[in-house]
């Protein structure tokens, strides 16, 4: 049998945060290991409860969500949290610097209950929660404060994996790659983690980032 998934909920509002331990902890596959009102207060815990996914508010007081991911899964942390931020407002400051800190994706507080669900299962299992042309209007919107940086990836790339990481940063899907380039969604997905690995990300967020940080999109 599976081990089930070890979530943290993260919210300052108890109202809210009874609802999503609720929700959560009524999933056969899920179990809330433990619940906060503070950013501080989520590092702590994790540190001793060890969940596989933080479900964290973005505005908090003592610490907020923001710092908090940093923390747990910022650059140079040796056992990051895979971390799913909820937030009031779509596309807003605060997601876009909950992706910079580390996070794996984020959700709106309104969002169904069967999304948050679904959320936390795309997290645990490593992926990004983040849809493609979210990602596109979301780094493009901070294009500016992200861009450039130093390196190119051309040294590191070969010239079909630059022009996946574009499109990829153009807020592709696998399946719209692969009709792009005319090649199997298969060998996309090759292609994606090949390009992960090579540049040391950790998921299609941070590529897209990079993508800007390099110039490679505009």
């Amino acid at each position: 049998m599976t081990a089930p998934i070890r979530v943290l909920v993260c919210d300052d509002q108890m109202l809210i945060r009874t609802g999503l331990v609720t929700i959560i902890g009524a999933q056969p596959d899920f179990e809330v290991v433990g619940e906060c009102g503070n950013g501080r207060a989520a590092v702590d815990l994790a540190g001793k409860l060890r969940p596989d996914v933080i479900v964290m508010d973005v505005r908090m007081p003592v610490l907020d969500g923001i710092e908090a991911t940093r923390l747990l899964a910022g650059a140079g942390v040796p056992h990051p949290v895979k971390v799913l931020v909820l937030t009031t407002f779509n596309l807003d400051e605060y997601v876009y610097e909950a992706l910079r800190a580390g996070a794996s994706g984020f959700l709106l507080k309104d969002a169904p209950p069967d999304q948050l669900l679904h959320g936390i299962r795309t997290v645990a299992s490593g992926a990004a929660l983040l849809d493609p042309e979210v990602t596109r209007q979301l780094v493009g919107r901070h294009a500016a404060r992200i861009r450039p940086t130093g390196t190119t990836p051309e040294l590191r790339l070969t010239p079909r994996e630059l022009e996946v990481l574009r499109l990829i940063a153009d807020g592709l899907s696998n399946g719209e790659i692969a009709a792009s380039l005319v090649i199997s969604p298969e060998t996309v997905k090759t292609f994606v983690s090949r390009i992960l690995t090579k540049l040391e990300l950790r998921d299609r967020v941070q590529a897209v980032v990079y993508a800007y940080r390099h110039g490679l999109v505009t």
